[in-house]
């Protein structure tokens, strides 16, 4: 079964970049087959919105932390565009970006055997010229993240994609999480892009994301974020599986709202769109 399903993604991936067959066999087909450029971000936004529905919330926002070149910013609007027609909610879209690549590494917590400072930056103009919905938000994390609430006011955020590669920008982005819970789902799916990696970066968790991961869940008793171990434990274990996280507040007022039913809870033991 795995070794038919990389063969059709092969066969069909210039076919999926032009998102045609999405158009034949529909989104949540490509979605739970694996065959639309980053998946990943398909997953967290869909069911993102099916939760939000679930809830009685008919309108979420989905971030993505680190926009570089914007091929991410746009497909994470493509996204949020098909859940919108597919679950029949309103998603807005942001992009986080300092507008001049990475700064100055912290120290070997950021891992600068990687990243260099100025890596990454952004054609803003251009960028803008792309994008059909989405809000770029430009500079410091540390200072984007405390006026972006107010600013913004958005609608509570489902979905966030970490791609900010250093421990401290990571880290400095999670003080998000003081903001009122209304900005919140009260569980939340969360990408992050550099927990895995490769012989080079030899990530671990004492420095990069998994150490602003560890450090979080350390300091909060009652926010945390967990490993999905529900897809963890499928029988074909996709990459990208790894690094999903799933954001719980455990005091937010609609943490304990019950969201199932009998099909719900069949539904359980069979496999979902993005899964």
């Amino acid at each position: 079964m795995g070794k038919t399903l990389n063969l059709f993604r092969r066969i069909y991936s210039k076919f999926v970049e032009s998102r045609v067959l999405s158009r034949i066999i529909g989104y949540e087909n490509c979605l739970k087959i694996g065959v639309l450029e980053r998946p990943h971000y398909g997953y967290c936004v869909y069911h993102a919105a099916i939760l939000a529905k679930k809830l009685g919330i008919n309108r979420i926002s989905v971030l993505e932390l680190g926009v570089a070149g914007g091929n991410g910013l746009l497909n994470l609007e493509y996204h949020a565009h098909q859940v919108t027609k597919c679950v029949d909610i309103e998603i807005d879209v942001y992009g986080f970006d300092t507008e001049c690549g990475l700064p100055s590494s912290l120290d070997y917590r950021d891992q600068p055997y990687l990243y260099e400072k100025g890596s990454y930056n952004i054609d803003v103009q251009k960028l803008r010229n792309r994008l059909k919905t989405a809000k770029l938000v430009l500079g410091d994390i540390k200072d984007t993240i405390r006026f972006f609430f107010k600013e913004y006011d958005p609608a509570p955020i489902g979905a966030i994609a970490f791609d900010m590669d250093y421990y401290s920008s990571t880290r400095d982005s999670l003080e998000m999480f003081k903001a009122n819970e209304k900005y919140f789902l009260p569980r939340m799916f969360c990408y992050f892009d550099d927990v895995s990696g490769n012989e080079w970066s030899l990530n671990n968790e004492f420095t990069g994301e998994r150490l602003a991961i560890s450090e979080f869940n350390e300091s909060h008793e009652t926010m945390k974020f967990a490993k999905a171990h529900y897809l963890l434990s499928r029988r074909i274990v996709r990459p990208w599986y790894h690094k999903i996280w799933i954001y719980h507040n455990f005091r937010h007022r609609k943490y304990n709202v019950f969201i199932a039913n009998i099909n719900i809870q069949n539904s359980l033991r069979t496999r979902a769109p993005g899964g």
